[in-house]
């Protein structure tokens, strides 16, 4: 029998590469405690602000400080919305995250465009494209300005793609566009309810109107992406709020919320994105890693 340790394999004494911290599901408001959708989880609105300061001032105190903070999505609760306390919660949101050293990806959830229009969020300071990395001599790797996604290289060999969830979406979309019309019709192709949050009786319970999907468009540049990756041989991160339920599809690709891969059978409720026709199927790709459960790279 050979004793001698697996090179691939990870022990205690490992050293990591780089560490990177994740929040999610912040949803502040100036509100008193309340309830989650189906009334099922306790909501605590305001202390949700103190869990931020909290992990901030741990990945401020690091001793190997992270090289970025990954946020991802539901930084405000809907219900600001219901009281015009939209902007004035997400400025006190974002002020408290200036008081971290690292810099920060956010990427939009539905509690984004309960608040906010898209066309607001391009415009606002949860838009950190700029943090993009440009592959110059690869343009195909530049994605579309109709869709919030990008990638970047915290660490050489890893590179981290952050997409677009609510690409197709009836949330945040004016009405009146060919953009809603044509994901009103899709969602209900798939979802006859009066109620388009329901998934009561859906064979797809992903198809509800707080869900969304991701473009053909934003799919093909996606390719393009682990592509270029598989090319270099670097290690892939997608980092996305909500994801697709098609094994097929995302065969070797490890999803991430709240950092930590989602399994199938681990998720809650119909929280994923709606299945889009026509999607490209990818072999397992070489150089695809799912997240760190601790936010560490080995």
């Amino acid at each position: 029998m050979d004793d001698k340790p697996n090179p691939g394999t990870l022990s205690e004494s490992s050293e990591p590469l780089f560490s990177f911290g994740v929040i999610a599901d912040i949803q502040y408001a100036d509100l008193e405690d309340g309830y989650n959708f189906h009334g099922s989880r306790r909501r605590y609105y305001r202390h949700s602000l103190l869990h931020l300061r909290g992990a901030i001032e741990h990945w401020n105190e690091e001793s190997s400080a992270p090289c970025c903070v990954l946020q991802l999505g539901d930084i405000i609760d809907g219900y600001n919305a219901q009281y015009k306390a939209s902007e004035k919660s997400l400025e006190l949101v974002m002020s408290t995250f200036q008081t971290l050293k690292a810099p920060v990806h956010h990427t939009w959830g539905n509690h984004e465009f309960y608040n906010f229009s898209r066309d607001y969020l391009t415009n606002s300071k949860l838009n950190t494209k700029f943090l993009e990395d440009h592959i110059v001599h690869h343009p195909e790797t530049m994605p579309s300005e109709d869709y919030y996604a990008y990638h970047f290289v915290p660490f050489p060999k890893f590179r981290f793609i952050l997409l677009d969830a609510y690409d197709l979406s009836v949330l945040g979309v004016d009405q009146s566009s060919p953009k809603y019309q044509q994901c009103l019709q899709m969602l209900r192709e798939h979802n006859p309810n009066t109620e388009l949050n329901s998934p009561q009786g859906l064979s797809e319970p992903q198809f509800v109107q707080f869900n969304g999907g991701f473009s053909q468009e934003q799919l093909n540049w996606l390719n393009e992406v682990l592509a270029f990756s598989d090319t270099n041989q670097e290690k892939v991160v997608i980092v996305t709020l909500h994801y697709c339920r098609d094994d097929e599809v995302w065969k070797g690709v490890g999803p991430v919320k709240a950092g930590f891969p989602l399994q199938k059978g681990r998720h809650e409720g119909p929280s994923s994105c709606w299945a889009i026709p026509g999607c490209q199927k990818r072999k397992r790709h070489r150089d695809i890693s799912p997240c760190m459960h601790s936010g560490k790279a080995m």
